[in-house]
């Protein structure tokens, strides 16, 4: 679960094969596919790299209030039954776990389990799964949630579907997700040569998820698709960070993760992204990450 861009533009590796700036949304699937982010050499963003677990890490330290103060607003509690869709790492897990209590159980299902298979333990339960190809894992949810995830799934439409049949009449789904077209940079404030090189690495960054089916705008398209599935009592709000030194880990591990790709695709050389990482570890820019937007409804 969770870039986009890859930032926020998600995670890749997500519930799908994804499919996850990115994610995260894997993304761009945005990505939708991040693949589905398939390139002849597999995902843009696997789970299994070396950096995954660092780009995890900041997506919680940046998304993690604004997902945990939704899911309080929902009121998940005590007994509730949850699907927690392309979890990615544990936080949404472990955090989930805690307010069902004993009584409750948290479904994590990814199509690469590696990081959070530490987490199977009662109330949790992880699965392998692939939400846009995969009947969902039970029904009768109280919650469904996602994050980041959608924009990487190449069949973002079947997964909709089917978080929506995994839910109770008066459920509630919560999807968020990146929307990288609505703020495309890294550096709002491009005000010198640093800025400039690092926006386009980012733009040569989308490229590569835009090229794996990522819907650079999905995040937007939230609130719409959700009441056009019928859902009730639908809202939405987002959430963008200006700076912040989560960005900064974000942007050293994603850039570390798809260097190779970058100088493939004739879109960096080895020179610029070493110019680029050591411009970023000078702490002197103010790095961003795509908006993450979030939707809740209810299922009638």
């Amino acid at each position: 679960m969770r870039y986009s861009d890859g930032q926020a533009d998600g995670p890749s590796g997500t519930d799908t094969d994804h499919g996850k700036d990115g994610h995260e949304g894997r993304n761009e699937n945005q990505d939708g596919g991040r693949r589905e982010g398939r390139d002849g050499g597999g995902y843009l963003l696997a789970n299994r790299q070396t950096e995954a677990g660092e780009r995890f890490d900041a997506f919680a330290a940046l998304f993690d209030p604004t997902t945990f103060r939704h899911l309080e607003g929902l009121g998940v509690g005590p007994g509730w039954r949850c699907w927690e869709v392309g979890a990615g790492g544990t936080s949404v897990v472990s955090w989930l776990a805690e307010r069902v209590g004993p009584t409750g159980t948290v479904v994590a299902t990814d199509i690469d389990t590696s990081l959070i298979a530490g987490a199977a333990r009662p109330p949790v339960e992880v699965r392998v799964h692939d939400v846009g190809a995969e009947e969902p894992p039970g029904e009768g949810f109280d919650l469904v949630h996602a994050r980041l995830v959608l924009v990487h799934v190449p069949d973002r439409e079947r997964a909709l579907r089917s978080m929506i049949k995994a839910l109770r009449p008066g459920g509630r789904l919560l999807l968020e997700d990146a929307d990288p077209a609505l703020q495309p940079l890294l550096c709002p404030d491009e005000h010198g040569p640093a800025e400039e090189l690092a926006n386009r690495l980012r733009h040569g960054f989308r490229r590569l998820l835009a090229d794996r089916g990522a819907d650079l705008s999905y995040g937007r398209r939230l609130p719409r698709l959700l009441r056009e599935a019928g859902l009730h009592q639908v809202e939405a709000d987002a959430y963008f960070p200006v700076t912040s030194p989560a960005c900064t880990v974000l942007e050293f591990a994603t850039v570390r993760q798809i260097r190779a790709r970058l100088v493939a695709a004739g879109l960096a050389t080895d020179e610029e992204i070493d110019q680029h990482l050591a411009n970023v570890a000078s702490g002197t820019m103010d790095l961003t990450t795509a908006p993450m937007i979030s939707a809740w409804g209810t299922k009638p």
